[in-house]
């Protein structure tokens, strides 16, 4: 992929907020745009958000698809709220050997997390999938996600 390439999973996520001309549906966006994870990345078995909530301090689950999930997360615990606290993407080759992750599906093996932050500095919270495979998630990978991240918050 070239610099000035849009990585597939963002052009996905483009085009189809364009065709349903759902611009101004954050929670319908969020939502497709997990399903556009689902269905485009291999070896997934979990693919959503987390959604900050100011009032009670906590990442709140949001759209996902998978088996159910915790449904509040405090910033600093797990990988979704190291990631979030961080406000780094965060990337773990064998949740097994991670401290502090919080098992939601005993067939998960790797964990991706991806900050959702307004360039104001707003975090709003982040992407989090999981995966069967070790070593599931590249370089790559990360790079694509946070484009997508950037790609998504102009629709949410």
């Amino acid at each position: 992929m070239t610099e000035n390439e849009t990585p597939l999973l963002s052009q996905l996520l483009t085009s189809w907020i364009a065709g349903e001309e759902s611009e101004e549906f954050p929670l319908a966006n969020l939502s497709n745009a997990a399903a556009i994870l689902f269905e485009n990345l291999a070896d997934v078995n979990w693919a959503g958000f987390y959604l900050y909530n100011q009032a009670k301090d906590e990442l709140i689950l949001g759209p996902f698809l998978g088996k159910p999930a915790v449904v509040r997360i405090k910033p600093g615990s797990g990988v979704v709220g190291q990631g979030y606290e961080s406000q780094e993407s965060i990337v773990v080759a064998d949740v097994h050997k991670h401290a502090g992750h919080i098992a939601c599906d005993s067939a998960s093996n790797a964990e991706i997390v991806v900050p959702l932050t307004r360039a104001n500095g707003e975090k709003l919270g982040v992407i989090d999938i999981d995966s069967t495979r070790t070593n599931r998630f590249t370089d790559q990978d990360k790079a694509d996600l946070e484009h997508f991240a950037q790609t998504l918050l102009a629709y949410i």
